[in-house]
């Protein structure tokens, strides 16, 4: 089965914010997750047996063409390929011009166009097209900005379990648009999609239960759904885990586990860790560094048992969403 394909464009410009110097996540729309070609094959080659059927050959035509630089030799002809197997209607094939053309990769970049391509997929009921045609009436990019129609859009793709979509379908009941603003069913969806295994939500999941939003206050639910964001590779996610174990928050308090967080989030490119780090070191000794410094370096930070934490308490470092 083909790969569907993620977008990599932030969806809100505003954050939900954890902590004070937290940085904004970027979150959470369709960009490409291809596999890698199984056969070295020239192009030449793969697209003959392409087009005489061969499901293999198709199959990574497809991936050359979201991994390729397009100025890569065969990438036109692979291009070429692409617009015959958009004449047999298969949406699958037409949701991937419309990526090529929403990115501008060896097509000219044309939000229209794009949008023409992923609502004809859209009609034929595939998931990720309709995902990523509401994000343009989201932004308004080729098509009139409509916050309804995205709301509609995400909402057909989620109920199809597309975890992207289910993530997007949360923030715009969180936000209110396209839809009365709705916390529940905000935390339903995130749900959803980190039941899948999506970082993004799982981030956003943890947060909604660190405030209390449209879920009970539960900070231990919080750590466990920030830890499974922050090793799923989600920046802000490593920054408030370790927030989490510098503060004992739904973890026990470590210094070790904080510092180490804090270094994988500045690796990963959270800027707003950095301070972090340089304050927390001041406090510790060179021993807890070292020790630190080595679960970094074997990229391993066991997780530690959550605190029994029955009463709340003071969320005086967080801010107003």
């Amino acid at each position: 089965m083909l790969a569907p394909l993620r977008r990599s464009n932030s969806f809100f410009p505003i954050p939900l914010l954890f902590f004070a110097s937290l940085a904004a996540p970027s979150l959470c729309l369709s960009a490409p997750r291809p596999q890698q070609p199984t056969q070295a094959l020239s192009i030449l080659e793969l697209k003959v047996r392409a087009d005489s059927g061969d499901s293999a050959a198709r199959f990574q035509l497809a991936q050359f063409l979201l991994t390729a630089n397009p100025s890569d030799p065969g990438f036109e002809l692979a291009v070429t390929w692409l617009r015959s197997a958009v004449a047999e209607n298969k949406p699958y094939y037409g949701f991937i011009f419309g990526y090529l053309y929403e990115r501008g990769r060896g097509v000219p970049q044309d939000y229209s166009t794009a949008a023409r391509y992923y609502e004809a997929a859209s009609l034929r009921g595939y998931a990720p097209a309709e995902n990523n045609l509401g994000s343009l009436y989201q932004h308004g990019l080729g098509v009139q900005k409509d916050f309804s129609k995205a709301f509609e859009l995400y909402l057909a793709s989620a109920r199809q379990a597309d975890p992207i979509a289910q993530c997007n379908l949360a923030l715009m009941y969180y936000k209110g648009y396209g839809v009365a603003r709705n916390d529940s069913e905000a935390a339903h969806w995130f749900q959803a999609a980190a039941d899948q295994g999506e970082p993004a939500a799982e981030y956003y999941l943890g947060f909604f239960y660190f405030r209390g939003i449209g879920v009970p206050l539960d900070y231990r639910a919080a750590a466990h759904w920030i830890t499974l964001a922050a090793e799923n590779g989600h920046a802000a996610a490593m920054h408030n885990l370790a927030f989490l174990y510098e503060q004992g928050k739904g973890l026990p308090l470590n210094y070790v586990c904080a510092y180490a967080w804090y270094s994988r989030a500045v690796a990963a490119g959270d800027a707003s860790s950095v301070d972090r780090l340089k304050n927390l070191s001041q406090i510790m000794t060179r021993r807890q560094i070292d020790q630190a410094d080595s679960l970094v370096s074997q990229r391993s930070i066991p997780p530690q048992r959550s605190s029994d934490l029955s009463t709340p308490a003071s969320l005086s470092l967080l801010p107003n969403p």
